[in-house]
């Protein structure tokens, strides 16, 4: 009964908001991921920062616009 009701009060699907709390959260995650990868390809922390900070603020972005043309497409999977 509980998603019945959610689904009523959003049959569009996520909010931007939404979309962009989860964009963000992964994209900590995956910088994080690459971070450590970096550095320990180069042994270098200033580096594997600077990698990774250059990973986070394009991706980000990426991602945002990736999870709002899968819910324009509509119904693919639903």
């Amino acid at each position: 009964m509980g998603d019945a009701v959610k689904n009523e009060a959003a049959p569009e699907g996520d909010s931007h908001l939404r979309s962009v709390a989860k964009a963000f959260s992964w994209r900590v995650i995956a910088t994080l991921t690459t971070g450590v990868i970096a550095y320990l390809v180069t042994g270098r922390l200033d580096t594997a920062a600077l990698i990774g900070g250059i990973e986070f603020v394009f991706k980000i972005g990426i991602f945002y616009v990736h999870e709002r043309i899968w819910m324009w497409q509509g119904s693919l999977g639903r």
